[in-house]
C-alpha cells in the first residue's frame, strides 16, 4: 500500500511538473513572439537625484516626439530598427541638446541592444517580462531609475483607446493584444509562470 502511495505522490508530482513545463514553455513562446514585433525604449538616468530623475523625463519626452515621427510610414519591426539604427546619432543630438539646456554637466549615449525587461503594467496595456531589442538612452553613468515603454509601435504616445489598433496594424495578432490587456484576468498569471520558467531554464543552465 505504502508503495502504491508512492507512486501516485510521484506520478502527480510528474504530471504537475509536466504541466507546468508545457504551460511555461509555451507562455515563454509567446512573450518571444510577442518580443519579436517590439522595440522597447528604454531612459536610464545618471543617478537617482531630483535632478537627475527630472532630466530623464524631458530626455525622454524629446526622444519620443522625434522616434514618433520616425515610425510614422514605417512597416515591420525590421525596418523600424533600420530607421532608429540610421537615426541614432541625431537621437543622441537630441537628448545631448537637452541635457545641455538643462545645464547638465554630463553626455548621453544612444544604442539599440537587445535587453530584458521585467514585466511592466501601463495605463492600458501590459508586457510581460523578457528579453526585447531596446532604443537604450543613457545618461551620463546611466546608474540611476530608468524609464521603458514601447518605441514601436507607438505604443508610448498611442492614446488609450487607440493603443490596440496601432499594434494591429504593426503586425501584432489578435492572440497577441489580448495578452496585454489590463482586463484580461490571466495575464498577471501568465506574466508570472513566463517569468518562473525562464528561471528555471537559467537555473538548468539552458
Amino acid at each position: 500500500m505504502m508503495k502504491f502511495t508512492i507512486k501516485r505522490i510521484e506520478l502527480a508530482m510528474l504530471l504537475a511538473f509536466a504541466f507546468t513545463a508545457l504551460w511555461g514553455a509555451a507562455s515563454t513562446q509567446k512573450q518571444e513572439d510577442l518580443a519579436d514585433k517590439m522595440i522597447r525604449l528604454h531612459v536610464i538616468a545618471r543617478s537617482d537625484s531630483d535632478a537627475d530623475q527630472a532630466v530623464k523625463l524631458l530626455v525622454r519626452d524629446n526622444v519620443l516626439a522625434f522616434t514618433q515621427g520616425l515610425m510614422k510610414g514605417v512597416s515591420g519591426v525590421d525596418a523600424a530598427e533600420k530607421t532608429i539604427e540610421s537615426h541614432l546619432p541625431d537621437i543622441q543630438r537630441i537628448a545631448n541638446a537637452t541635457l545641455a539646456e538643462s545645464g547638465c554637466g554630463y553626455t548621453a549615449k544612444a544604442e539599440v541592444k537587445v535587453t530584458e525587461f521585467p514585466e511592466k503594467t501601463y495605463d492600458s496595456f501590459a508586457l510581460p517580462g523578457g528579453k526585447y531589442l531596446a532604443l537604450r538612452v543613457l545618461l551620463g553613468e546611466a546608474e540611476g531609475r530608468n524609464w521603458w515603454c514601447v518605441v514601436y509601435p507607438p505604443l508610448c504616445t498611442a492614446s488609450a483607446v487607440a493603443w490596440e489598433d496601432t499594434a494591429e496594424k504593426a503586425g501584432l495578432s489578435a492572440e497577441e493584444i489580448a495578452l496585454m490587456k489590463r482586463e484580461n484576468t490571466h495575464y498577471e498569471i501568465r506574466f508570472r509562470v513566463v517569468e518562473l520558467w525562464q528561471k528555471l531554464r537559467i537555473y538548468m543552465g539552458k
